[in-house]
């Protein structure tokens, strides 16, 4: 498959009304709840990349993140570092503790660790692979798949009190980095015969009090290889649009291409609708 890219071209009115019904007539959001949306997440199809569509939702004006281990609330997102923050309700934390089967990234998802996030495994089986020197070929792992250097971290949550009334030892805590989850971003407790996990995206300057913490993770996402936010979107969002990005088909007697479109949504007299002026990025698949 090769892939071309035409200069930026202006799109004639006449190029966007083939645009699929339910996206013309999609009203694009500007915000879930509290919280702003911009591109690349869009609040329903046709609006945002249609790569994050599938997990970015706005629902009765809460924003989702989902994958295939379980639908968890955005509780916020830094544009300017392209970082969304999750909370998972059965991770456990200072003051609960859940049973938990874990969490993982679709492998096809944009999206990969914050850099800050860590993983502490809580209640691991001495018989867990992440004790033993290759972590049991887990991942194709060469090193134990706990940090040592994150024992300290296992102390302080163990004395938080809804973890020390289990009455479980020191030795089956296990921090456990986003690098050591493989290419797959899997972190299967099950597999690695562990009860419950905690993740931990920030300490607010209070290291030694886990009370404190900011539990949840940390995901980075890029607009596409080179990590360029369209030029497109961000004039769109000036002007007080909606960028929005769309992907059909064109069919002809020999050639079968596909075209991703960014184009500009905007309100007229409480309308939305795609203007006639915008440019947009197209790319020639072929």
């Amino acid at each position: 498959m090769k892939l071309r890219h035409f200069p930026i071209i202006q799109l004639p009115l006449i190029s966007l009304i083939y645009l699929p019904s339910l996206i013309s007539s999609q009203t694009c959001q500007k915000a879930c709840g509290k919280q702003s949306i911009r591109y690349p997440f869009g609040t329903g199809p046709g609006c945002g990349d249609p790569r994050f569509q599938n997990h970015i939702t706005c629902n009765q004006q809460e924003l989702t993140f989902t994958t295939h281990t379980g639908s968890y609330p955005i509780t916020s997102i830094d544009y300017a570092n392209q970082v969304i923050y999750i909370t998972d309700p059965s991770m456990s934390t200072c003051t609960c503790t859940k049973p938990s089967k874990g969490f993982g990234l679709d492998w096809n998802a944009p999206f990969s660790f914050n850099d800050n996030t860590v993983f502490a495994l809580l209640d691991c089986s001495t018989t867990s692979p992440i004790y033993m020197p290759n972590g049991g070929n887990l991942n194709n792992s060469t090193s134990p798949l706990c940090d040592a250097q994150g024992a300290s971290i296992c102390s302080l949550l163990y004395s938080c009190q809804a973890v020390s009334r289990l009455n479980i030892p020191i030795s089956t805590c296990c921090v456990y980095t986003p690098v050591d989850l493989g290419p797959s971003f899997e972190m299967d407790l099950q597999k690695l015969q562990c009860s419950s996990y905690s993740g931990i995206n920030g300490f607010n300057d209070q290291e030694f009090n886990p009370g404190s913490w900011n539990y949840g993770m940390g995901l980075k996402y890029k607009f596409n290889y080179n990590n360029d936010y369209p030029t497109l979107c961000a004039n769109c969002e000036k002007t007080n649009g909606v960028c929005g990005g769309f992907v059909y088909l064109s069919i002809g007697m020999v050639f079968r291409n596909a075209l991703r479109v960014v184009a500009c949504k905007r309100s007229l007299d409480g309308v939305q609708n795609f203007v006639s002026n915008c440019s947009a990025d197209v790319w020639l698949v072929s």
